[in-house]
């Protein structure tokens, strides 16, 4: 069974998968009242051998998320060698020189917990969410694989087997993701964001034990990961576990530097159209290029999240309201920002037609709708009541635990400060209208597009 929890907006089912994402995306950041403080900050530290440790103490139950991080992901994959980043993560279940293969998420299941890891484009990670007094074993359990993962072909290339069917479901099976996959493959080029994160069918096959080992050994080292821990713990409590089982691991590689190509947007627009004959209703896609987070900054950054929710964040957006509810072009519509990412971000638009509409009316109603905004920006009901919604989905994560810590272990592994991210929810009280305007001049006025058209029928 596939551990990968891909990450939004990656492979997606549906144009409602779409929508639930962009939800759970303005979900991460929490909120803490009406006012944030960075006294109220998660603290931290880093230990002698590079390893970063942040505590971000939750006291309402004796439970725990720990997590450790790497900071490399598909996107620092050799070239011919892509996949390679999550199948080294489903082979880091097999066996150490302590553990037998199999046995890891056995032993944390019996003792109560959880466990499950995810890859990204910048970043592969692992966690258990389990009682407090078990945190010392699966501590040692972590740093056990992070020095000890032992692999032979006889556990390697059946697990080759069942990543390459993952591909097939996720991607080969999945009419949308394969026209989201010609899309980002227009937009980004030659960048590996161009391609999906599981990689390249013919390169899975091809990937082999060596492969996986010299990742690991080149990679998997303390000072190339973070150690976060959420829940019920303080940094003084942390601090000896951490030196306890990860401080005295010996740094095996450099730290890692990246050195990527940069990317190179389309000089035109450019559509990709794809028909197949597992499609019942036809789906239009666009997306823009943005800047990331950590290139916006905190202020644009929280300004781009804001106009996302305005133009088609649900159903008290524009698009629903005027698309959907108003003239009945759309079934469905919506509107994300995808920032978590390192070199560049982007800005994604998604609408079903009403059964038997148009998709060019559909596109030309949309169409108007950016003029609009463009020409006439937005009201003040409309901006509060986006920050409202943003507040109170950042309300809801922070009741999970685990979400919590995603947040601030996503937001380290993409370029931002632990104090960037416990302020993210003040950032977004303080964007104005002047700022939702100039987000939506920065990637949607005569900025190039990639447009998607998912349609039934037979051929690509």
């Amino acid at each position: 069974m596939s551990r990968s929890r891909f990450p939004a907006p990656r492979i997606l089912g549906s144009a409602l998968a779409i929508l639930l994402i962009v939800a759970l995306g303005a979900a991460v950041w929490f909120w803490r009242g009406t006012e944030v403080t960075v006294s109220d900050a998660p603290q931290s530290f880093r230990l002698s051998n590079g390893m970063e440790v942040l505590a971000i103490p939750d006291r309402r139950a004796p439970v725990v998320t720990h997590m450790v991080w790497y900071r490399v992901g598909a996107a620092d994959e050799t070239p011919g060698k892509t996949g390679l980043a999550h199948f080294l993560e489903h082979l880091m279940f097999k066996g150490t020189k302590e553990i037998a293969p199999g046995q890891f998420s056995r032993i944390v299941a019996r003792n109560g917990g959880q466990d499950n890891a995810f890859t990204h484009y910048e970043y592969t990670g692992y966690f258990q969410v389990i009682a407090k007094d078990r945190l010392p074993l699966v501590m040692k359990m972590e740093a056990e694989r992070m020095t000890g993962l032992q692999l032979t072909d006889a556990e390697v290339l059946p697990e080759r087997d069942v990543v390459l069917e993952e591909q097939r479901s996720r991607v080969e099976n999945n009419p949308m993701a394969l026209l989201q996959a010609e899309m980002n493959a227009a937009l980004y080029g030659d960048h590996p964001y161009g391609r999906d994160i599981i990689g390249h069918k013919q390169e899975i096959a091809a990937l082999t034990t060596e492969d996986a080992l010299d990742f690991y050994n080149r990679f998997y080292t303390p000072n190339n990961a973070t150690l976060i821990v959420a829940g019920d713990i303080s940094l003084d409590e942390l601090r000896p576990l951490a030196e306890e089982h990860y401080g005295a691991i010996a740094q095996r590689a450099p730290t890692f530097v990246r050195d990527r190509p940069a990317i190179v947007w389309p000089e035109e627009d450019k559509r990709v159209i794809r028909r197949d004959e597992r499609v019942n209703q036809p789906t239009w896609l666009r997306f823009y290029p943005a800047p990331d987070y950590s290139t916006a900054g905190a202020r644009r950054g929280a300004a781009f999240d804001v106009l996302a929710e305005i133009l088609g964040g649900g159903q008290t957006s524009r698009l629903y309201r005027n698309l959907v509810v108003t003239q009945g072009v759309a079934a469905s519509v919506g509107a994300w920002y995808e920032g978590s990412r390192l070199d560049a971000g982007k800005f994604g638009l998604y609408a079903l037609p009403r059964v038997g509409g148009s998709l060019a009316d559909l596109e030309q109603a949309i169409d108007d709708e950016i003029a609009a905004l463009l020409a006439e920006g937005v009201t003040d009901e409309e901006l509060e009541r986006a920050k409202t919604v943003i507040a109170a989905g950042a309300v809801y994560a922070r009741d999970n635990q685990r979400s919590m810590a995603y947040a601030y272990g996503e937001g380290l592994m993409t370029g931002l400060s632990v104090d960037d991210i416990h302020e993210w929810p003040n950032r977004i009280r303080a964007v104005t209208a002047a700022d939702v305007a100039e987000a939506a001049r920065a990637v949607l006025d005569g900025s190039v597009s990639v447009t998607g058209e998912l349609l039934p029928g037979g051929g690509a």
